[in-house]
């Protein structure tokens, strides 16, 4: 690989990335919210207005996600290997809130939106991983206090209305790549879907979008592929590890 091509990536990763592991998506004619409104389940005043309900959304998730015959595809296996090989920093920005960039072997991860096994204290905030299911009886393992109206615990995710995560980290690593690429996302969430406006003006990095098919803001990407993501990102992953970045465009 030239030397040249050691440079900083970000990569944004949206539900598509996890479809075909057997996780639905949200926005799709059949996702999550066709059959749940989000206001119901998905924000802060979903929860202060109905905490069981939100807390049998997340919990069903969760037993989803941990059930046998779900697991990372060869998009989340070639990401995990991009980073292990590409000799610059890979930065793995995602969106979804399940694990399975780190059950593919990702370890530069954010988790921007939270995730849906780990559980975050209302009373001291303490937060920390959570398999099993939640209730308004669950008591906090760091404090120990439960009970009350909304109970102890929230899973560890961000609602609409909350502030991202990590977002400072995130920014900074846009602000110095040379490469970004956005994987299986509708561009229609913000912050994230305006990561790649805030790269355009800088001028320097490469944009790339790899998707089922064109997202809401395709084009605003210099190089854009579309497909399952299991074909598309080991092939684009391939190809850049075998030519660099002058073999991204």
């Amino acid at each position: 690989m030239p030397q040249t091509s050691a440079r900083g990536i970000v990569i944004l990763t949206g539900a598509g990335t996890s479809r075909e592991s057997g996780l639905h998506t949200f926005r799709d004619p059949d996702g999550i919210w066709s059959r749940v409104r989000l206001e119901d389940v998905a924000t802060p005043e979903a929860f202060e207005r109905d905490p069981a309900r939100v807390h049998g959304f997340y919990n069903a998730r969760r037993r989803a996600l941990l059930s046998d015959d779900i697991g990372p595809n060869p998009a989340h296996r070639a990401l995990a290997r991009l980073e292990a090989e590409w000799p610059g920093e890979v930065l793995l920005v995602t969106q979804n809130i399940d694990n399975l960039h780190e059950r593919a072997g990702s370890k530069n991860l954010v988790h921007m939106h939270g995730e849906i096994l780990s559980a975050r204290c209302l009373r001291c905030g303490v937060a920390g991983p959570w398999s099993a299911d939640m209730n308004l009886e669950t008591p906090c393992p760091a404090c120990g206090q439960a009970g009350g109206r909304l109970g102890a615990l929230r899973v560890d995710v961000v609602w609409f209305g909350e502030m991202p995560m990590a977002m400072d980290r995130i920014l900074t690593a846009l602000e110095a790549c040379e490469l970004f690429v956005s994987i299986g996302t509708s561009g229609s969430v913000y912050p994230a879907a305006g990561f790649v406006q805030d790269v355009r003006e800088r001028g320097r990095a490469h944009t790339v979008e790899l998707n089922l098919e064109p997202s809401e803001g395709h084009s605003l990407f210099a190089e854009r592929h579309y497909g399952p993501a299991s074909r598309v990102v080991p092939e684009f992953v391939d190809r850049l590890l075998r030519d660099g970045l002058g073999g991204t465009s």
